[in-house]
């Protein structure tokens, strides 16, 4: 392992920030419904994204909109991984590519959840951060695909039996938090007071943050009984929801 002093290379991180952000910006759930001469926006519940998507195009439209919003939330990370491989902190044994990570995944999900390419007004991020933890797990163990193919279909299932799509994809998000954050809890627990550790473990935070406060609207309404269902077997036959 070669040993890079932050001081040094501060600027990569605002830079890789920056960069993430803005194409965080781009929304699929939008494009998409342009190309189909509509505006997601408009329809449903206004968000654009997957879910929407799902309920007003069908089940295929939605699963493109997942798959696009997923790459999206985890390439710019896994550029970053594969540029700062091999490098540590000087004098810590904290990898520089674990933060640049997440540098780069929180970046993408601020920006697709405040596009300033629509007044700040985007989707909740689940998708990207579902991509963002995919992404992440699997750069560096292979075998982490299962581990992530599991959560997807635990997520699917529990969205299909209990019909309720938020909470379902903010309970997926936050296993995959959970099991990233005990990968590096086992790599660094001698070192939790590193700042560096620090900061890895407050973006996982931040970005759960980020999507539960995304989805308040549907939290306080699921409390209220009004959470609007999502039926994946409606979806999966063709059926739109309105």
């Amino acid at each position: 392992m070669q040993a890079l002093e932050f001081a040094n290379i501060w600027y990569w991180f605002i830079l890789m920030a920056v960069v993430s952000y803005l194409i965080g910006c781009f929304n699929f759930a939008l494009l998409i419904s342009k190309i189909k001469h509509k505006d997601v926006r408009k329809m449903g519940s206004g968000n654009p994204g997957t879910m929407n998507m799902s309920r007003q195009f069908g089940l295929k439209i939605g699963a493109l909109t997942l798959l696009c919003d997923m790459v999206k939330g985890g390439l710019p990370l896994l550029v970053a991984h594969l540029v700062f491989q091999g490098y540590v902190f000087a004098g810590t044994d904290v990898l520089v590519s674990d933060l640049a990570r997440y540098v780069c995944g929180v970046s993408v999900i601020v920006g697709h959840i405040y596009p300033v390419t629509m007044r700040f007004k985007g989707g909740k991020g689940i998708a990207s951060t579902l991509g963002m933890f995919a992404f992440a797990l699997c750069c560096e163990y292979w075998w982490m695909i299962f581990v992530v193919l599991g959560v997807l279909v635990l997520t699917l299932f529990y969205i299909w039996a209990s019909e309720w799509g938020s909470m379902g994809s903010l309970l997926g998000v936050s296993l995959f938090a959970v099991i990233q954050g005990v990968v590096f809890y086992l790599r660094y627990g001698g070192e939790t007071g590193s700042p560096f550790v620090v900061a890895i473990f407050l973006l996982l935070l931040l970005d759960c943050f980020l999507t539960w406060f995304a989805h308040r609207k549907n939290i306080v309404a699921l409390l209220a009984g009004e959470e609007h269902h999502t039926s994946v077997k409606k979806l999966s036959h063709g059926k739109k929801e309105g």
